[in-house]
């Protein structure tokens, strides 16, 4: 039995190291994925919220140029704005979805506001008053560099964990 155990010690050593290293392998490989999968979700969802953030200034500027020169309310127009706001409650952090509402009722209060003539506009223009994005662009900037609760790593572990 001696005999035995000593001749097969070392088949026994050779089996173990060989099972450890084709798992370490295994493990280096699946982690490896894991991690270029997440990447990859990231790059996919930073580019999703860029995209919905380029829609958004677009529509709410366009919107906010017609409340300012017009008595009459785009309701089809204004709906969209709602529903990209809606689109950005899924995918964006509080702040950014904030300063969104902040925006809508802004150009929502500016048809109640007497229209604006082309001297009013260029006086609001130099006041800096003509822009009310500026703090909707500066949460966007925040939130896609990574500062931001969902735009960070942490919030990005969850997501790719649990896609939607």
């Amino acid at each position: 039995m001696t005999a035995m155990n000593a001749t097969s010690l070392p088949a026994l050593a050779a089996l173990s190291g060989s099972a450890l290293g084709g798992l370490t392998s295994f493990f280096a490989t699946w982690l490896g994925q894991t991690t270029q999968a997440r990447a990859q979700q990231l790059l996919h969802d930073k580019g999703r919220r860029q995209e919905l953030y380029r829609e958004f200034i677009g529509e709410a500027s366009a919107l906010y140029i017609h409340a300012l020169t017009s008595d009459t309310p785009d309701p089809g127009e204004a709906i969209r704005l709602y529903a990209l706001i809606s689109r950005m409650r899924i995918l964006s952090t509080p702040p950014v979805v904030a300063e969104a509402d902040r925006i809508a009722r802004q150009v929502m209060q500016s048809y109640y506001e007497p229209n604006k003539s082309l001297d009013e506009l260029h006086a609001m223009l130099n006041r800096d008053a003509l822009d009310p994005l500026r703090g909707f662009a500066e949460a966007c900037r925040t939130e896609l560099e990574g500062a931001g609760g969902r735009g960070s790593a942490s919030w990005a572990r969850g997501w790719v964990a649990n896609p939607s």
